[in-house]
């Protein structure tokens, strides 16, 4: 087994995809009558697809059969993927090629832990799918963050106890679920939303190499 392994949410960690998801949203809303904002759209990140739409669905009052509700969950991705079709190497996030390459250069094993279905995808489109040892997405399990089978998965497939294991996270949900599976929570993005984590960085050009180092025992 290695020493350390290391965990990367997928949105808003190394892409930023949450605008996608957030259009893509607001399109369905406007088209079952009702306005979506970027500040609901906090409340559905690290939140799975099936739940955001419950979510969106109470926002705007509105009342679904299931076959409604299969029929607007698929519409939803189908606008989703239509994005992120687009998608390129531009799109990754500051230095997290940086964060990749030192971890992959001294032979640290990473993984993906992501509630989206498209993870693999995404990473083939941006080309960094070579990075990952292994993707553990939303295809992988059966419970959302804050619950924190993702990350426990991740690290079976890693061969890494999980009090061994780093998570890097930009969702209360996935902070969360990182503190519940006993691994060292990393936040990136706000301080006061994530402030549960261990440690929390604007984005990675805040990260060093000498406190990778140190996360990574080496």
């Amino acid at each position: 087994m290695s020493e350390v392994g290391f965990i990367f949410d997928l949105d808003g960690v190394i892409v930023d995809t949450a605008k996608y998801h957030y259009l893509a949203w607001k399109n369905l809303a406007n088209e079952l009558g009702f306005e979506f904002t970027k500040e609901q759209n906090e409340l559905f990140k690290g939140v799975s697809r099936k739940r955001s739409l419950e979510l969106l669905l109470e926002m705007g009052n509105v009342k679904a059969t299931k076959e409604q509700f299969d029929a607007w969950m698929a519409e939803k991705n189908q606008d989703y993927l239509a994005y992120i079709e687009k998608m390129d190497a531009s799109e990754i996030l500051p230095d997290v090629p940086k964060v990749l390459e030192f971890l992959k250069s001294n032979v640290i094993p990473i993984s993906l832990g992501s509630a989206s279905k498209n993870a693999k995808p995404i990473l083939e489109k941006v080309d960094l799918l070579s990075y990952f040892d292994t993707i553990v997405d939303g295809n992988s399990v059966s419970k959302a963050k804050p619950d924190p089978e993702v990350f426990l998965i991740a690290a079976e497939k890693l061969r890494v106890l999980p009090e061994n294991c780093i998570v890097f996270e930009d969702a209360v949900a996935g902070v969360k679920a990182a503190n519940a599976a006993n691994m060292i929570s990393i936040g990136i993005g706000d301080k006061e939303v994530l402030r549960e984590a261990n440690f929390v960085f604007e984005d990675f050009t805040e990260i060093s190499l000498d406190f990778l180092k140190k996360l990574a025992k080496i």
